[in-house]
């Protein structure tokens, strides 16, 4: 502790060390939570949100130290400093962060599976705005619980939706790192009247090989499952798990 407040000692004594610094600061807590998004091959990943929250965070800088050098025009108006509202550029990062996110929907199509996307750069863009804004730990703690959400939610959110919709069913595929391997399951499943709801590719470089998981909508869960153990027999396919 005594550490970190001589490191934020010496940062705040120089003005530009102290904002470039957080500039750092953003686009590593940007990186972090990228990371994550683009081992999922997700529409928006590490570079993007490495400049979203830094791009956030400029704007704060801007808000609150831009217009230091700027004294007012009028003898009798108080100082400009204590008249201006440093959260009006601010502000704007908000709403205007809701363009970015609407793309990264529309990607992926008609599904809203982009949505989870869309708000890991809508709440990223709130850490970069704390950043710039000096507020430190409480960035640093929305990192965490935002890396937390993504990644340990995930597997509980699709155990829950498999249990909670009699309709809807998540399985997971493990199959061999070719680009064919995707349309081998995919085709196999829709031609034993198996709909697939959405499809996510994650990319496993360490055994070399793809995760798809796959959300179908059965009618029949008896034909489901015996289609689903039909799997195994094609070449591409390495191994498969299911709720049903």
């Amino acid at each position: 502790m005594e550490f970190y407040n001589n490191l934020l000692t010496v940062i705040n004594s120089n003005h530009e060390l102290m904002m470039l610094f957080r500039l750092f600061l953003a686009a590593s807590f940007g990186g972090i939570v990228g990371l994550e998004r683009g081992s999922g091959d997700r529409p928006a990943g590490f570079r993007t949100h490495i400049l979203v929250c830094m791009g956030s965070a400029l704007f704060m800088l801007v808000s609150i130290y831009g217009f230091d050098g700027i004294v007012s025009v009028s003898p009798e108006s108080t100082d400009l400093g204590t008249r201006r509202d440093s959260a009006r550029i601010a502000a704007q990062v908000v709403s205007g962060i809701g363009f970015l996110g609407a793309g990264t929907i529309m990607h992926e199509g008609l599904t809203v599976k982009g949505l989870t996307t869309a708000a890991s750069l809508w709440i990223i863009s709130a850490i970069g705005l704390a950043v710039g804004s000096g507020m430190y730990i409480i960035s640093f703690g929305a990192t965490v619980l935002t890396l937390i959400t993504l990644m340990v939610f995930q597997n509980w959110d699709k155990k829950f939706a498999a249990t909670t919709r009699v309709d809807r069913q998540y399985i997971k595929v493990d199959v061999i790192n070719r680009p064919e391997a995707i349309s081998d399951v995919s085709s196999y499943l829709t031609e034993n009247g198996v709909n697939i709801k959405s499809l996510a590719v994650k990319k496993d470089k360490k055994n070399d090989r793809l995760q798809l998981d796959i959300y179908i909508k059965v009618n029949d869960k008896k034909q489901a499952q015996e289609v689903i153990r039909g799997l195994h027999n094609l070449d591409v396919v390495i191994s498969s798990e299911d709720d049903l």
